[in-house]
């Protein structure tokens, strides 16, 4: 049995399946890269090295309302509008991400074009930059078993020039299901390249390049010995997904942009009584109010049921409100029933995530609620950029649904899957 943890303290299983024929894509996106030769003969190490860590960056992710900072790998694959790719989970759940150049050594604010959640791919721009330069991009659909490689990656997140580790691939089309014990996560990822190259913690998002010196996978999860394999999604799937995002098409599992932030915590429910969703969430088995959060939540995994709910015969119950967030700023506190949005009335917890999904940043909205001495207050509230893609299944109101309905992450410094290899039972690997 192979196990598969996300983020530094992640326990989780993983199940590989039965390895299909890989699925081929249409040629990589001209809107994106246009795919360049690879060299006519193999090329040392070296000489991959030398080809593809131009285009490498550091990418770090500031995640204000976990109060932790995630880091990954990320790559160029068009310079001359700053468009670099990594992995989702790199970026997942950030309020700001910023990308550095080793070359260069200059850090910039990068802006979250979009994600694919199905592929675990994001798109960030930086705008053109000095010392730039695009990833020599191949065609991963003609990669096959005993395929020579390197992966390239941030050094596990230390800074510094990106590291490289050889190896072959291992495996074509292979589908693995990943889990975060610590948060809940889980997603299953297809058609993935298998290899044997030493993936390392802070590696995620980073290219993985043949002997021609091309890229033809994005490093994804990391392996905890030398026996286990590392996975790489292949760059056709990666640039399938990009240009998808960079053209700002939806789809299914595709997140563009960010979207406004309230900032509070409230059940997942589309039931119309605030005592009706509180009382669901006790039958879950939630913990009670702690009297500690009484003011605003510090992170997103302190809110609960509230002992006490306002009045209102309707509306969103609010569970509790996030430190320095809008909602905390207003004065709306836990135990609260906001009844009204940007100008429309909110029938359940659920009918305000989607008021509040359908604004962008900075929109200034009109929020009523009633607290829980039963007046009622109104005051406009200018929105937050929402923390980054969680994923196309999960809806928060910016919303966080609490306890057993919530989408948490609780992950260290270095972002990512770990792969590790034992007897049966729940496994605990570093981040990848």
């Amino acid at each position: 049995m192979l196990g598969i943890a996300l983020g530094a303290g992640g326990i989780a299983m993983m199940h590989p399946f039965d390895s299909q024929s890989p699925v081929r894509l249409a040629g990589a996106a001209s809107a994106i890269a246009t795919p360049g030769g690879g060299s006519a003969t193999p090329l040392s190490n070296r000489a991959i090295y030398a080809r593809v860590e131009p285009s490498v960056v550091d990418v770090t992710a500031t995640l204000r309302y976990d109060d932790e900072t995630a880091s990954g790998t990320g790559f160029v694959i068009n310079p001359s509008a700053g468009y670099v790719v990594t992995n989702n989970h790199v970026i997942r759940d950030a309020t700001s991400v910023t990308v550095t150049v080793p070359g260069t050594g200059r850090t910039v604010p990068a802006r979250i074009v979009g994600a694919d959640v199905t592929t675990d791919v994001a798109v960030l721009e930086i705008g053109s930059q000095p010392g730039l330069a695009g990833a020599p991009l191949g065609d991963s659909s003609a990669i096959g078993a005993g395929t020579t490689v390197i992966a390239i990656g941030n050094q596990a997140g230390e800074n510094g020039s990106p590291s490289l580790a050889p190896g072959i691939i291992s495996g074509t089309g292979r589908t693995i299901e990943a889990a975060d014990g610590s948060s809940g996560f889980s997603e299953t990822l297809h058609n993935m390249l298998a290899t044997t190259a030493r993936i390392e913690p802070g590696d995620s998002g980073g290219p993985l390049a043949d002997s021609s010196g091309v890229v033809i996978g994005m490093d994804t999860a990391a392996g905890t010995d030398g026996a286990a394999p590392g996975y790489a999604i292949p760059v056709n799937t990666v640039l399938a997904a990009a240009q998808q995002i960079a053209a700002g098409r939806s789809g299914p599992g595709i997140a563009l942009g960010t979207q406004g932030f309230l900032g509070v915590v409230v059940p997942s429910s589309t039931a119309a009584s605030p005592r009706a969703q509180a009382a669901r969430e006790r039958s879950l088995h939630t913990a009670p109010y702690s009297k500690a959060w009484a003011g605003c939540l510090p992170t997103e995994t302190g809110g609960s049921v509230p002992a006490k709910v306002a009045p209102a015969q309707s509306g969103a119950l609010v569970d509790g409100v996030l430190c320095g967030s809008a909602a905390a700023t207003a004065g709306i506190a836990a135990g609260d029933v906001i009844t009204f949005a940007n100008g429309r009335p909110v029938s359940s917890p659920d009918a305000l995530t989607a008021i509040v999904d359908s604004c962008r940043p900075g929109t200034v909205v009109a929020v009523t609620w009633m607290s829980t001495s039963g007046v009622t207050k109104t005051t406009r509230i200018r929105l937050d950029p929402a923390p980054a893609v969680l994923s196309a299944r999960y809806r928060r109101v910016r919303a966080y649904p609490p306890s057993a309905g919530r989408f948490q992450y609780r992950c260290g410094p270095k972002r990512g899957f770990s792969v590790c290899s034992g007897s049966a039972g729940l496994l605990e690997a570093a981040a990848g």
